[in-house]
């Protein structure tokens, strides 16, 4: 064990330059050399900073475009030699090889290229990082005598504790080094595995990457820790990068019910809005103008969007904003706020506030992940499109235009209600949602007694086929005229004939959309 190190050469090449320069005159007060490579070289010679190249020093050119440039026995043998052990010191010198006591490189950004948009493959692997990694391992490994920094975060306390130690680091601080070291190029290599796995449908290992965004004061319950992760690799545009710009901190719920609602929100190119309470929809609706939208979402569960979640897909304007501040909501998400929105709605000091920075339509990032007990279940968004075009007309009656409307209005909304989902929908706004009962007929009723005299005339989407007439029936009763199901029952023609009965129009879609 080696209590304390002396840094007298460092290697330093970054792709991160944040603060570099400034670590880099610290590190020259104390005599250390420096060597360099390409571009960090450049930055720290135009700021006066004496240094040596990587290829003087090794006598070995950079090769390929910069793919071979630090993989050399002079770096690795500096860097690995192990200063407890006299053969390994012995060695190196019979070499003429110099002890290299610092390594401060970050990595190629890999993450960040994968996460622009239809990013090229040839693209993404030339950001795969092949020298930093094995510098940065081969210094982590060797903790007992290099230090090795992966982040800018480190750089003010390894001078600071230089100045305090006469330039040197000790065993603690090196230690701390390694771990995040490990961690860094453990992150590293799992996102690149994440994002080649990609490329297979499902492959046989997955491996994914997450970063530690915030934590929320609690889970689910009071009871339950929580933390927020970003997964490596999302696009500027999914909702982990969206920016809150008022109100208390988000919860665990609100984040969760956020992207609920943003997804439902999303599915319209009309103003819309939905109202999302527990993963559920109680409203949701287009209109002429936000304003129009909201008030038609709002009057679809007035009981249940108190306390709900909002998001909308233009800009928040005064008079949106004023219809909003009438009752108690938890978070607003919306591509912007206009300066009098703003005025109206940060009056309240608790509301949430969530910016998307313009951003319209929902990010699907990878694959939907479920954890169950010891494992996960990974699987395809359920993001398909599905032109009404497609449906077929299976009832004597057709659907009337108004109703072709609301029909695919009501499809959209049903895609994010739990099933079993029944959704009645008048004017491109939601009357009754039932949602997550056992039972269709139940959801039927629940969606039914919800909106009371609204739904006489309503349109009716069901998430899955009804296997009985039951449901059909109930929804007629409760004033239903028209009903999408995706139809596949083997009494699918007994529920036809009970259309006919009823004399309503009946369409299948031919796409079922369980959300368990």
């Amino acid at each position: 064990m080696i209590d304390k190190i002396k840094i007298q050469r460092a290697i330093v090449s970054v792709s991160d330059k944040t603060g570099i320069v400034e670590f880099a005159k610290g590190l020259t007060t104390f005599g250390v050399e420096i060597l360099s490579t390409g571009g960090t070289a450049k930055a720290l010679r135009d700021a006066g900073i004496e240094v040596i190249e990587v290829s003087d020093y090794t006598g070995f050119p950079e090769m390929m475009e910069g793919r071979v440039k630090t993989l050399h026995p002079k770096i690795a043998g500096g860097i690995l030699a192990d200063r407890r052990k006299d053969d390994h010191m012995r060695q190196i010198e019979e070499a003429g090889i110099g002890p290299i006591d610092l390594v401060c490189v970050n990595l190629y950004p890999f993450a960040a290229t994968i996460a622009k948009p239809d990013v090229a493959l040839d693209d993404a692997i030339e950001n795969i990082d092949i020298g930093g990694p094995t510098m940065i391992r081969a210094a982590a490994k060797n903790f007992e005598g290099v230090a090795v920094v992966v982040e800018s975060m480190w750089y003010a306390k390894i001078i600071d504790e230089m100045q305090a130690s006469d330039g040197a680091v000790s065993r603690d601080t090196r230690f701390a080094l390694c771990q995040a070291a490990f961690k860094h190029t453990g992150q590293y290599d799992s996102t690149i595995a994440q994002y080649l796995a990609g490329k297979d449908e499902f492959p046989d290992v997955v491996s994914y990457t997450f970063e530690k965004i915030m934590e929320p004061r609690y889970g689910e319950n009071p009871h339950q820790k929580a933390a927020y992760y970003r997964q490596a690799g999302a696009p500027t545009d999914a909702l982990v990068n969206f920016k809150q710009i008022h109100g208390k901190e988000l919860s665990y719920n609100n984040i969760l019910d956020m992207d609920a609602a943003w997804g439902l929100a999303c599915e319209f190119d009309e103003p819309a809005c939905a109202i999302i309470k527990h993963n559920n929809a109680c409203g949701c609706a287009v209109g002429a103008d936000l304003a129009d939208a909201y008030q038609k979402a709002y009057e679809s569960d007035t009981v249940s969007a108190f306390g709900g979640i909002v998001a909308v897909n233009q800009m928040v304007d005064k008079a949106t904003a004023e219809k909003i501040a009438q009752i108690f909501i938890e978070v607003v998400i919306a591509p912007g706020y206009d300066q009098e929105a703003l005025d109206v709605l940060t009056m309240k000091s608790d509301l949430r506030l969530i910016d998307t920075g313009g951003v319209t339509k929902k990010t699907y990032f990878g694959r939907d992940l479920r954890r169950v007990d010891g494992g996960v279940l990974v699987q395809d968004f359920d993001n398909i499109e599905e032109p009404a075009a497609n449906w077929q007309v299976v009832s004597e009656v057709k659907p009337t235009e108004a109703q072709w409307k609301d029909m695919v209005f009501a499809w959209k909304v049903a895609k994010h209600v739990k099933s079993n989902a029944i959704i009645y929908v008048k004017g491109q706004a939601t009357v009754g949602v039932g949602a997550g009962q056992m039972s269709r007929v139940d959801s039927t009723w629940l969606g039914a007694r919800k909106g009371g005299d609204k739904v006489k005339g309503a349109v009716v989407a069901s998430d899955a086929f009804f296997p009985f007439r039951d449901g059909l029936d109930a929804a007629v009763e409760a004033g239903a005229v028209c009903i999408a199901e995706p139809g596949g029952s083997v009494r699918d023609d007994e529920v036809i004939a009970a259309a006919n009965e009823h004399g309503i129009a009946l369409v299948f879609t031919g796409k079922r959309h369980f959300r368990h």
